[in-house]
């Protein structure tokens, strides 16, 4: 069976959106925050702030002309409304304004004055819309209409200055003229000829135009505008309700907090999806365990449950890997965790023998993990001390993994075969022993499938110790749980061992009540090993079928040159982080 690893640049784009999505909701403490954080902001503008009241009044902006009533007279000629914009928040009409309050008992500077002023220009119009805001609704009326009226009056007095202007350029022209004009009357009364006919007639022509335009000037329509709104008195308080804050204060806190969970998403070294995950790890994907409400029991054995789905995964796992050309050709297989508790990878190494007595195969489960077991312990009345016909007999008597046997029922399913951890002197050695690489070997028989369950990779060399025997290896994890470095090293470690990581498992993610209960049991573990009595004698309280000291036991040196005390184990520690549950 091929593997095909997907990674996110072979997904379409909504796929990865959503995708991205989903993480970032992932971070819902962070999206509250600042959710919270917008309607307390919303909340503090609307009831924090004084209400301010808003004045309007609006004026039709007009050109000066002659006949407004003739055919073609446009009120818009020559307007930039933009311009008129401008000098409707200048400080020429600012200091008029002031100067007209002032004269009635409202004092104010004119850059006080039009801070609070705002003209706007509807589209498509001449109309300049003057609104003053301010805490007083009467002052807010007050000061709008001044502002508009100087506005309308600086307009007049400067047409009216322009038609003066002209008015005076054409009677400069003008006399000239007329001089010129009467010294050729005074030369034509004096003489019979009368030569100065064509002369004088074009000078009166010259007179009579400049005349016409000072006439014309005089006669323009200079009213600058008309105020079509004046302003009144507001009766409700301009701005958002608090209704309008509090919706506004919740999208932008809602935007505050996508930005926070994006930040965090970004530094978050732990994996963020499970695309991810197989492409960190370099393997597929091999299920998604669901998270069933009261399925703990005394036993961690879901497979034998009516109607379990938790059953069904473990099921649907077992059958792919079954199917697996890479677990097909040794039928061995090693589970283990990345870092941290062990559990998860312990139900799924159990469940997975389970899965696999149920399809008619003769399990093997070996837990190696020799320095905190509890395998046999959880798998409570379901693990007898008989074994089945076809498992081999134990070698290093005296030692493990002699006498630690056991049968396991399953119900409705058959039965497999469990070799429990036992706490030895050298793990390293247990281990690499002969007897374990026998019975590692039995996954070489027909139809029988050896699963072993390792202390977690990064925590502990064991399970790089055990690689090179069984080749293929699961991993089983939170990715919630592992960083994505850990999945890089895990992968590059069981590659190097010459091992094959067949595929990830994921479990579902405990709560925080579980993992600080996990870190304290681990504790709890650590702290009694650390304070166990070396050397425990046959008949001195040891349990049956303890084989009793041998060489290197009860505080007397051994071959290896070590002593008894379990606390002094010579394990391969592993260099990539401190054991879970150890200080």
């Amino acid at each position: 069976m091929t593997h095909t690893i997907r990674t996110p640049e072979d997904q379409d784009e909504p796929a990865l959106l959503r995708d991205q999505f989903r993480q970032l909701l992932r971070y819902r403490a962070l999206l509250a925050t600042g959710v919270a954080l917008g309607l307390l902001g919303g909340a503090f503008l609307a009831l924090g702030g004084e209400d301010t009241y808003t004045a309007t009044g609006e004026v039709q902006v007009r050109s000066a002309t002659a006949d407004p009533f003739a055919t073609g007279a446009s009120a818009d000629k020559g307007i930039n409304i933009g311009s008129e914009r401008q000098t409707a928040v200048s400080d020429t009409v600012g200091t008029l304004a002031a100067r007209t309050l002032a004269k009635k008992g409202d004092k104010v500077r004119p850059r006080a004055l039009l801070g609070d002023l705002q003209v706007t220009n509807p589209p498509n119009t001449l109309t300049l819309r003057f609104a003053y805001t301010t805490t007083d609704p009467a002052l807010a009326k007050k000061r709008a209409a001044a502002l508009a009226d100087a506005y309308l009056e600086i307009r007049r007095q400067r047409t009216e200055g322009s038609i003066d202007n002209m008015a005076d350029g054409y009677r400069a022209q003008l006399e000239p003229l007329v001089e010129q004009r009467d010294r050729l009357e005074e030369r034509a009364a004096g003489s019979t000829v009368d030569d100065t006919d064509a002369a004088r007639a074009n000078l009166v022509v010259a007179i009579s135009e400049l005349n016409r335009k000072i006439v014309e000037l005089k006669a323009l329509d200079t009213t600058p505008g008309y105020l079509n709104k004046e302003p009144v008195t507001p009766t409700r308080p301009t701005g958002a309700g608090l209704p309008l804050l509090l919706g506004l204060g919740g999208v932008v806190g809602l935007a505050l907090g996508l930005l926070l969970s994006w930040v965090r998403l970004v530094f978050d070294p732990a994996v963020r999806s499970p695309r991810e995950l197989v492409r960190s790890l370099g393997a597929p994907l091999l299920g998604t365990l669901p998270r069933e409400r009261g399925s703990a029991g005394p036993s961690l054995l879901a497979i034998g449950r009516n109607g379990s789905r938790l059953a069904e995964e473990y099921r649907a796992v077992a059958f792919r890997l079954a199917y697996d050309p890479a677990f097909a050709r040794a039928r061995r297989l090693l589970v283990t965790a990345p870092r941290g508790d062990n559990a998860a990878a312990a139900a799924a190494a159990a469940n997975l023998a389970a899965a696999f007595a149920e399809m008619g195969r003769e399990v093997l489960l070996v837990e190696a993990d020799l320095r905190t077991p509890a395998l046999a312990a959880r798998l409570g009345s379901a693990a007898r001390g008989s074994r089945p016909r076809w498992a081999a007999p134990g070698d290093g008597e005296g030692g493990w993994p002699a006498h630690s046997r056991a049968h396991v029922e399953v119900p409705g399913s058959g039965a497999f075969t469990l070799i429990a951890g036992r706490p030895v002197d050298n793990v390293p050695r247990a281990l690499t022993s002969a007897p374990v690489g026998h019975i590692l070997s039995e996954g070489d028989r027909s139809g029988a499938v050896v699963i072993v369950l390792a202390p977690p990779v990064l925590s502990y060399a064991d399970a790089v110790a055990l690689v090179d025997r069984v080749e293929g290896v699961m991993i089983v994890c939170d990715p919630r749980e592992v960083h994505r470095g850990d999945l890089e090293r895990i992968r590059e470690v069981i590659g190097a061992s010459g091992g094959t990581v067949l595929g990830a498992l994921l479990h579902p993610a405990r709560g925080r009540r579980a993992r600080r209960e996990a870190r304290r049991e681990a504790r709890r573990d650590s702290h009694k090993d650390g304070h166990k009595k070396p050397g425990r004698r046959r008949g001195s309280g040891s349990r049956p079928g303890d084989p009793g000291p041998r060489a290197g036991h009860d505080g007397d040196p051994g071959t290896d040159g070590t002593t008894g005390d379990p606390t002094e184990t010579l394990g391969l520690r592993s260099p990539f982080g401190t054991p879970a549950g150890r200080p």
